[in-house]
């Protein structure tokens, strides 16, 4: 059964989809963050209207990640064996469920609790998911002691805004990172100011597309995500849709600091 919030958002993009009324989702800590002045409009603001996605409608966000897949050399790069993984804004595991094979142990962190279900639900059903623990905490507030974890890494999740990382966040990002340990970025934006802070940057070649279960499902997240791809996906009957098509950057990049020992 459709819920009729649902049934009113469908086909719609993520700039339309929701109202300053669905702001009333956030904890007050969120909202303290996210909407500081305790006003905001996710139809002019992209970044509220992501938050509201991770919180009202999870499952749709994760058919989107689960496709956007990262380019196999980001996963060959990272540390092959480490004693902790720190993942911060772990979202609904795209980069986690790797990480199980890395560490005996892993900490998720993960501000948004509707992404913590999802993540969780998926750990519960995997080899392995037993060396995951799944925690609340923001990028500059990590609920972790100095000198935790040998690679402390973030996905699609980090960026120059206070509220999503900063100055603040890469200090605590580095701060629960091992001296001799590694800071990784995993597909970042504003590469300037990573390497003004001491990160270095890899990029890895070849074609990439986002990989969808079906047509369908091309045309249905494309309308909400791409909107201004959604129609030639459509035309073209496309289930991989190259990332050319799509108009972005593909997951095939980092920034990285190994940290002085």
């Amino acid at each position: 059964m459709i819920k009729s919030d649902d049934a009113a958002r469908t086909g719609r993009e993520l700039r339309s989809r929701y109202t300053p009324a669905d702001l009333s989702v956030f904890t007050q800590e969120e909202a303290n963050r996210f909407i500081p002045g305790g006003r905001g409009d996710p139809r002019t603001e992209p970044v509220l209207a992501w938050e509201l996605v991770y919180r009202l409608e999870p499952e749709l966000y994760d058919r989107l990640v689960t496709a956007e897949r990262l380019h196999p050399g980001i996963i060959d790069w990272l540390p092959p064996a480490a004693d902790r993984i720190v993942e911060v804004g772990a979202g609904t595991g795209r980069l986690t469920m790797e990480l199980i094979k890395r560490a005996p142990e892993v900490v998720a962190v993960e501000p948004a609790m509707p992404l913590r279900a999802v993540l969780q639900h998926k750990l519960d059903d995997a080899s392995g998911g037993d060396r995951v623990r799944v925690v609340h905490g923001f990028f500059d507030d990590l609920p972790l002691p100095d000198d935790y974890a040998d690679l402390v890494v973030a996905c699609s999740a980090f960026t120059p805004d206070p509220a999503h990382g900063g100055n603040a966040g890469l200090a605590e990002m580095e701060r629960v990172c091992v001296p001799g340990g590694c800071v990784a970025i995993i597909w970042p934006n504003n590469l300037d100011w990573l390497a003004a802070n001491g990160y270095r940057y890899v990029r890895f070649s070849g074609p990439m597309s986002v990989e969808f279960d079906s047509h369908e499902e091309a045309v249905e997240l494309s309308q909400v995500f791409y909107p201004r791809a959604a129609d030639e996906i459509r035309r073209r009957g496309l289930r991989r849709v190259p990332f050319d098509i799509i108009g972005i950057n593909p997951p095939r990049d980092l920034a990285f600091k190994a940290l002085a020992r």
